[in-house]
């Protein structure tokens, strides 16, 4: 389940720390709304690293539909070793 709470509990934010977990970040919100969300480094590190590989995918896949050519066995091997 979501922990939410309003932004207005920032005011005692060591409290609003306590309930920050990895893979359960803190949802805040202004005016009844979502607004922010906190949580733990090790979380947005991973999230950071996911969305990263998926742009290379995304970027691997365009260029293989546009013509661009395979690597072979070989070439891979060659460029992970510089």
């Amino acid at each position: 389940m979501p922990n939410i709470k309003p932004v207005s509990d920032l005011r005692n934010y060591n409290e609003v720390l306590k309930s920050i977990a990895v893979g359960e970040p803190v949802f805040l919100t202004k005016n009844g709304r979502g607004k922010f969300a906190i949580l733990d480094i090790e979380e947005y590190e991973k999230t950071q690293a996911t969305l990263k590989l998926l742009s290379k995918l995304m970027e691997a896949e365009k260029a293989v539909k546009n013509g661009g050519e395979w690597l072979s066995e070989e070439q891979i091997r060659i460029s992970l070793e510089v």
